[in-house]
């Protein structure tokens, strides 16, 4: 009898212990696959939202002068954007000289020596902006390249000096200050510094402005942070350029000294804006 009962209670155990063991077995997998899965629910996380729309405002400082533009942009992809851009700018020559003077009276004032106008630029563009990969994370920065290209209007107003002319004789004689642009009448006055005072007022000659029609493009390196965030905050560097169908002339012409219908300057641009969907 007891033979039997050890038979039986060793046979229950083996038994026991097999049907534990394919239980840990089957377990084994599950437990395998819940280890892989779980990266992938964590980087969902940091996708964010998918914006469609974009706009910016850009504050750009270059070589010869600065802009402020707007851009309104489709996001069509992680990596792609493209967008419609609209600027005012100021452009020098950069040959331009500044220069100040105190007169007689005790007046002081600047201006550029040789400088017959001043150079405004509206710039309309299409453009894209690419980034180079994917962003793993919300925050972070974002490393891509942009370019632009579209039409280009040179707004070329006549530049004006405060002008010091003597005027009478003897007792009489006395001094008056004009307000001229250069001409071939009084070239010996305009170019001669002792009789310049400064220049005149910022919009003195807009009734005068004078049109140049070209084309003008980009290229640059972009760099964003938080580049699919609600806002946008970014900033570029590169080259720009503008191209006139004639001579800007924005100094008087010598034998040093030609005008050109081309402007080629590297740029340092900031951008805020926003997304949105």
């Amino acid at each position: 009898m007891f033979p039997n009962w050890n038979i039986f209670i060793f046979t229950s155990m083996r038994i026991v212990f097999s049907f534990l063991l394919i239980i840990l077995v089957a377990c084994l997998p599950e437990a395998n696959a819940q280890r892989v899965i779980q990266p992938k629910l964590v980087e969902v996380d940091w996708k964010g939202i998918i914006y469609k729309k974009e706009w910016s405002i850009d504050i750009r400082l270059h070589e010869n002068g600065a802009a402020i533009a707007y851009n309104s942009g489709r996001i069509r992809s992680y990596r792609k954007t493209n967008y419609y851009h609209l600027e005012l700018g100021y452009i020098k020559d950069p040959r331009e000289k500044g220069q100040s003077r105190i007169s007689q009276n005790g007046r002081s004032g600047s201006f550029a020596y040789g400088k017959v106008n001043s150079l405004i630029n509206l710039r309309f563009g299409f453009g894209t902006k690419h980034y180079l990969s994917e962003k793993e994370k919300r925050k972070g920065l974002a490393v891509g390249y942009t370019y632009q290209i579209g039409p280009s209007i040179a707004l070329l107003k006549p530049y004006f000096l405060d002008l010091e002319y003597v005027v009478g004789d003897g007792e009489d004689r006395t001094t008056v200050i004009r307000q001229e642009k250069y001409s071939a009448e009084n070239a010996d006055v305009f170019l001669n510094e002792d009789f310049i005072i400064g220049h005149a007022g910022f919009f003195k000659g807009f009734d005068e402005i004078k049109i140049r029609a070209g084309i003008q493009g980009k290229i640059g390196a972009h760099f964003a942070m938080g580049a699919f965030d609600k806002y946008v905050k970014a900033f570029e560097t590169g080259v720009m350029f503008d191209v006139f169908t004639s001579n800007i002339p924005i100094l008087i012409e010598t034998e040093e000294i030609s005008n050109r219908p081309f402007f080629v300057k590297l740029y340092l641009n900031i951008q805020l804006g926003a997304r949105s969907n």
